[in-house]
């Protein structure tokens, strides 16, 4: 009886541990368009894109005190659900700037997703954004 009642605790904690491993996975099997019928945009389009870049962009005092500027480059994928993954530097200027590049993108709103033949598609971006010392 006691081996029974083992061996139904020992499978119970197996199943358990096996569901507890399952993880949601983003469809990131599908394929990543470059260019498609309806590319994906910003929400309110570029003029919001580039408003919201000025009114984000925090300049790093380590980069403002040796005077380094630049144009840092990004891409990442806008998932067919809006969501921005997949972010990486294809163009760095100098550490701090590059990753206060990628903070501006992770913090950015869901996009409205690319369509291919009217439906939501993975879709690459690329985004410049301009460090400037004044």
């Amino acid at each position: 009886m006691k081996k029974l009642f083992l061996m139904s605790v020992m499978a119970l904690f197996c199943l358990m541990t096996a569901n507890a491993q399952k993880t949601e996975v983003p469809q990131t099997n599908q394929k990543v368009e470059t260019i498609v019928e309806q590319m994906p945009e910003y929400p309110g389009g570029k003029p919001a894109l580039i408003s919201y870049i000025q009114n984000n962009i925090k300049y790093p005092q380590d980069a403002a005190k040796q005077g380094v500027h630049g144009r840092v480059v990004l891409k990442f994928v806008v998932e067919t659900d809006g969501s921005i993954s997949d972010i990486e530097v294809i163009k760095s200027v100098f550490p701090s700037l590059d990753a206060e590049g990628l903070r501006l993108v992770k913090s950015m709103p869901k996009w409205t997703p690319g369509k291919q033949d009217g439906k939501p598609v993975r879709v690459r971006y690329i985004l410049p954004i301009s460090f400037n010392l004044q």
